[in-house]
């Protein structure tokens, strides 16, 4: 079954599945750069502050060694210089301790960058599980493992048989040698031994990097199912976006229509097109598309105009260039400013008229040719033809 499901993962991470891996804990590892690279800050560090450090070694085996007969049976004077002794080794060997720690940190950020996971450091007692333990030594990761162990083990014992029969030499050389040079020369022959063995890490290091990357991401691969189904959770499902459009849309068109009772009038095609327009002299520079539609919408708009007193004024061309170039809650177009001025007089005319019950006043004439540029008018191009 697992291997069915290593087959179906076709498809590369995706950056939330690699953001979750990150936050899990879960990065690229490579203990071969690791050990790689603490030898390597050692070998820096030793190779900078060799001399400073043999010399100071040297003084510290002296003091070790020097010591009166009084002192040799005292267990108290003993116990104070071993331990005074001991601080002062603590504190030459710290730079190289300091340089191998920074070595081990820089590893893990070179490949995964720095990472903080509380999850990664709970507990879980499947770590600890004897059986799982088991199934990991025994699984092909096991094998590849120990396989790999003993390719490092080889490679180390060659480089150790090489530096020994290369410096053969040197080293039986160090027996004719005073004390103080032989000294230097061993740690020489020892230097040279420690970056041959950093070479051969590093030889180790730069094949299994690559590996571990790839085995990183392949283990992190996902099916297509996966990936649609992530897709969903970020982008959203499909109904369930539509349902909120389409919910959003109802409650859009029930605000639109709640603003039709204040409007100042609502211009017609008759029946197709409907736009609901009010102006407020103090606090609008011109007037306001407040609702508008086609259809269905437009015959809802009507009716609600009717049944709230609202001029209703068949304009066909307006009506056309309104619903097309204004948005609700815009101002009209400027170039409609002179036919809307019009419809907004015959507006002010016809409630004066209502208001006074027709006494003393005649009916406002219906404003007819109104001003429409013919390049705002969609219609105006059809009804040529038509006419032609």
């Amino acid at each position: 079954m697992a291997e069915e499901s290593d087959l179906e993962r076709t498809e590369p991470a995706s950056s939330r599945r690699l953001e979750q891996a990150r936050e899990e804990g879960r990065v690229p590892q490579s203990r071969e750069l690791s050990a790689f690279m603490v030898l390597l800050a050692s070998a820096a560090g030793f190779w900078s502050i060799g001399g400073w450090l043999s010399h100071h070694a040297s003084e510290i085996v002296r003091q070790g060694l020097s010591f009166g007969r009084a002192t040799a049976f005292d267990p108290h004077a003993m116990s104070i210089s071993f331990l005074t002794l001991s601080w002062q080794a603590l504190l030459l060997a710290a730079p190289v301790f300091l340089l191998a720690i920074a070595g081990a940190v820089a590893s893990p950020i070179m490949l995964g960058g720095l990472v903080f996971s509380p999850t990664a450091m709970s507990l879980d007692f499947t770590r600890i599980d004897p059986l799982k333990g088991l199934g990991r030594i025994f699984s092909m990761q096991g094998v590849a493992e120990l396989v790999k162990a003993l390719l490092k083990a080889a490679l180390v014992g060659g480089i150790v048989y090489w530096v020994v029969l290369h410096q053969q030499g040197a080293l039986f050389a160090l027996l004719a040698q005073p004390l103080e040079s032989g000294l230097v020369s061993f740690a020489q022959l020892l230097l040279f031994a420690f970056m041959a063995l950093v070479g051969g890490v590093a030889l180790i290091a730069a094949i299994d990097v690559p590996f571990q990357l790839w085995q990183y991401y392949k283990n992190l691969r996902m099916t297509k199912e996966e990936v649609r189904q992530e897709g969903k959770e970020q982008e959203g499902d499909p109904q369930m976006k539509q349902r909120i459009r389409s919910q959003q849309r109802e409650l859009a068109r029930k605000r639109m229509m709640s603003e039709v009772p204040k409007a100042d009038v609502v211009v017609t095609n008759p029946t197709h097109y409907a736009v609901a327009l009010k102006y407020d002299s103090m606090n609008m520079g011109a007037p306001q598309v407040v609702a508008k539609g086609m259809n269905l919408i437009a015959q809802r708009i009507r009716e609600l105009a009717t049944e709230n007193d609202v001029p209703l004024l068949e304009a066909p061309p307006l009506a056309r260039a309104l619903y097309r170039h204004s948005d609700i809650g815009d101002q009209i177009p400027a170039a409609l400013y002179t036919a809307v001025a019009e419809v907004m007089a015959y507006v002010y005319q016809l409630k004066q008229f209502l208001a006074s019950d027709g006494k003393g006043l005649r009916p406002p004439q219906l404003p007819t040719e109104l001003p429409v540029p013919i390049e705002l008018d969609p219609g105006a191009e059809l009804e040529e033809g038509v006419a032609a």
